[in-house]
């Protein structure tokens, strides 16, 4: 498969390329042929990049850096907060198929970093508004608040997954980003 030993520092590139090209494009060039699901069924999947973000339905990874399927392993929760499920979905990831960089996507207007910092959910939101606060402290701006719980993520995925070790033997590297939902632009915070 043409992602098979892609670098870190390859698919951090071919995610700019894609982004780019989705800022400039009206479909998804992603191929999502018969063939290429033939061949991931077949051959399985060899992603080159694992991207971890909101559920939000404004936020579609595999379109906003113009990939098709088996390029990117996608983790969806909202507020993109991270939990035993998710690490274990990223381990496996990065373990099993090899995928060498993890991305954080936080986004603007995302309602449950705007439920962290305004309300006080009930229910099961609560466990996401929970972690989100744990992030963003007392920061009052929506956008620096996404960024610090984009942040808390990268920071939590590294500490539990001792990412720094892996990072220094040229293998897998994390960072985060942010979508801009008005622009499609995607900013790098690494």
């Amino acid at each position: 498969m043409e992602h098979a030993n892609v670098t870190a520092a390859e698919a951090l590139e071919k995610l700019k390329e894609g982004n780019q090209r989705y800022l400039d494009a009206k479909t998804n060039p992603g191929d999502i042929s018969a063939n290429i699901r033939k061949k991931t069924c077949d051959e399985g999947q060899l992603p080159y990049a694992i991207v971890i973000t909101c559920s939000d339905s404004r936020v579609i990874p595999e379109s906003i850096f113009s990939a098709g399927i088996g390029e990117l392993f996608v983790i969806r929760v909202a507020g993109n907060v991270m939990d035993k499920h998710q690490l274990g979905s990223v381990e496996y990831a990065a373990g099993h198929l090899g995928s060498p960089l993890v991305v954080v996507l936080g986004h603007s207007h995302c309602g449950a970093v705007g439920a962290a910092l305004s309300s006080e959910p009930g229910g099961f939101v609560k466990s996401i508004t929970d972690e989100i606060r744990k992030a963003i402290g007392d920061e009052k701006d929506e956008t620096r608040a996404c960024c610090l719980n984009v942040k808390r993520s990268v920071s939590m995925i590294e500490e539990n997954l001792q990412i720094p070790e892996l990072e220094a033997q040229g293998g897998l590297k994390v960072c985060g980003a942010f979508y801009h939902i008005d622009s499609g632009k995607v900013e790098f915070l690494d």
